[in-house]
């Protein structure tokens, strides 16, 4: 897709959607911490499915129609792949599951001023996800530049993905010390680096258009990383019968959207 005012739209739309996401965290002041944990898990589950089937029906075949199946295209999603880990291993502390939202939970989740001093893991949160949420931006980015169809489905796929993250990341800012106010106000805020990192890749992509196909690639290479590293093991913290069967079709679910997007045209 030619870099146009229309791409810059979609693109921004995308991740301002992606950046609103952050006020999700308030839906956990009105559910029971139990049910707050099931609920997590299934979105959980829903995220690694429209992860794992974005970058294998939509983004990999994107990336092979550029780059083709040889050297170039195999060491690109290697370096995505190893990147994603060095980022999350030595960059921030970040983590999808379930503790945030229990962390959050004990805490009391609604009180409306915080009375505690704002612990470390609060500033570690912010930092980490404003990286993770740059990096956010790139990816829809990236994708738009290939194509609108890949760049819609993989804003669905973030957005699945930002979800549950962001229900964690609130309790464990308003567990560090924060009001809810100010919880919702930085978590926002570090959301909107989103719109940095979309910026960034539109007007490096507008100057050099071979760089569509390793864009594309390191992106798949972060979906699969996200969704085999952080979410799957996730998912296994659990053994009940009856949750680990939603769980397996909350996955289908998200696979069935990412197979309907494909059959419908997109990407």
């Amino acid at each position: 897709m030619a870099n146009t005012p229309h791409l810059w739209a979609y693109t921004l739309l995308s991740v301002l959607l992606v950046s609103l996401v952050s006020l999700v965290g308030l839906f956990a002041l009105s559910q029971d911490p139990s049910r707050l944990r099931r609920i997590q898990l299934y979105l959980v589950s829903l995220a690694a499915g429209s992860l794992l089937g974005g970058a294998v029906l939509h983004l990999l075949p994107q990336a092979v129609e550029r780059l083709g199946t040889g050297m170039p295209f195999s060491l690109y999603l290697l370096t995505g792949f190893f990147g994603f880990f060095l980022l999350e291993k030595f960059l921030w502390f970040h983590h999808h599951g379930t503790a945030h939202a229990e962390e959050g939970a004990d805490a009391g989740v609604g009180a409306d001023e915080g009375t505690r001093a704002a612990q470390p893991v609060v500033a570690v949160i912010l930092v980490g996800d404003g990286v993770h949420n740059f990096l956010d931006g790139m990816v829809i980015a990236a994708a738009y530049l290939v194509d609108p169809g890949v760049g819609l489905v993989t804003t669905l796929a973030v957005v699945l993905h930002e979800v549950p993250q962001e229900i964690g990341d609130f309790g464990v800012l308003v567990h560090g010390g924060l009001s809810v106010r100010r919880a919702v106000l930085l978590n926002f805020l570090s959301a909107t680096t989103s719109i940095l990192g979309a910026v960034l890749t539109l007007w490096i992509g507008s100057r050099a258009e071979g760089l569509q196909g390793p864009l594309i690639t390191i992106t798949a290479a972060s979906f699969i990383y996200i969704a085999a590293a952080d979410l799957i093991p996730e998912l296994h913290r659990t053994r009940e019968p009856r949750q680990s069967v939603i769980q397996v079709l909350m996955i289908g679910v998200g696979l069935g959207l990412m197979i309907a997007a494909r059959a419908l045209g997109l990407g």
